[in-house]
């Protein structure tokens, strides 16, 4: 019996092209409709949520920027200012945001989701970042927000964050999962250079060599932040309910990874939109043997390089539904060519 991997990869090469021609797009084709078990995928509704969150790490100075800036850019992305809100206007993206745990509270009026579990995570280097129960509200809110989603009838959906000090609480995630020295996984953030990212770098190996948690809940909630929690609890359900999930950059990648270690098949749905310029964003690709669909020079978040990277994903798609056949196109193929030269 011809499984579905088959049937999509011989509909795909049938197409009026060279076998493989197409590239990337052919493989992020095939992984489209394994995802939702059709020869026909359709991207539909497409959704980015933006979850924002201040990290007690922040304090510490880690970050050349001060946490007043996480509340900053929330107001920036409702006044449709933001990187994000012009690549989604641009590609037909909705757009949500939500506030998973910022030191600020905004005016009603506002579009901002209000989620938040708490006014920001604890500084590592005195406790954990986040109690278990904080943790858990956190990845079930994110649930229960795309939930939301997908009731509307959106099945492809992005994930973008902004939180002062969130690089840091990556790093550190990364760390951990991957078995990775600190070195490699520290990088300049949001502009940390010289003995800047050198003290950040000692900032972070003296939290990592205070806490030994073993279980992957636990370390999400030593080491990460609320915005990061929620997104697990996001990707997982995502995942659960067969969408199309794009990956941003070295956050997004962050709490991927982590999504993983709680649900290994979470990796199936993703679709790594960039590579990021952050250091250890490659490394994380790598280890999860992923192919991002750019490589622009990117290190903003937001789920910017995800926004950027949708048309080419959709261009996938819609090859494959909307491009001729040899057949159809009545077109010899390279098969029927040879055939006929022995004859």
């Amino acid at each position: 019996m011809t499984s579905l991997k088959e049937e999509l990869q011989h509909k795909i090469n049938l197409k009026t092209k060279p076998l493989g021609a197409l590239g990337q797009l052919e493989e992020i084709a095939l992984q489209l409709g394994m995802i939702q078990n059709t020869l026909s995928p359709k991207l539909k509704n497409p959704s980015l949520i933006v979850f924002a969150a201040d990290h007690g790490i922040a304090d510490a100075g880690v970050s050349p920027y001060p946490k007043e800036v996480t509340w900053q850019m929330v107001m920036n992305f409702c006044g449709n200012g933001a990187s994000i809100n012009v690549f989604c206007k641009q590609n037909g993206i909705g757009l949500k945001v939500v506030d998973a745990g910022v030191d600020y509270d905004f005016p009603a009026e506002l579009p901002v989701i209000n989620a938040k579990v708490a006014r920001g995570t604890k500084n590592m280097l005195n406790e954990p970042a986040m109690t278990s129960d904080e943790c858990r509200l956190a990845m079930q809110r994110g649930t229960e927000l795309v939930q939301k989603e997908a009731g509307s009838g959106c099945n492809t959906i992005g994930f973008g964050e902004m939180g002062i000090g969130n690089t840091s609480a990556s790093s550190l995630l990364m760390h951990r999962f991957l078995n990775l020295p600190i070195e490699e996984c520290t990088g300049k953030g949001a502009g940390m250079e010289g003995e800047q990212l050198d003290y950040k770098t000692s900032v972070l190996k003296e939290v990592s060599e205070k806490y030994a948690p073993q279980m992957p809940e636990e370390t999400l909630a030593t080491f990460g932040g609320l915005e990061i929690a929620m997104m697990v609890g996001a990707i997982l359900e995502a995942r659960k309910l067969n969408m199309v999930v794009l990956i941003d950059g070295f956050i997004a990648t962050a709490a991927t990874l982590t999504a993983i270690q709680f649900d290994e098949s979470v990796r199936d749905n993703c679709i790594f939109c960039h590579a990021s310029e952050e250091k250890g964003h490659q490394l994380m690709l790598d280890q999860l043997q992923a192919k991002p669909v750019l490589s622009l020079g990117m290190r903003l978040g937001e789920g910017s390089g995800a926004a950027v990277a949708y048309p080419v994903i959709k261009a996938a798609a819609t090859f494959l539904n909307e491009m001729a056949s040899f057949e159809e196109a009545g077109v010899s193929n390279k098969e029927e060519s040879s055939e006929v030269q022995r004859l």
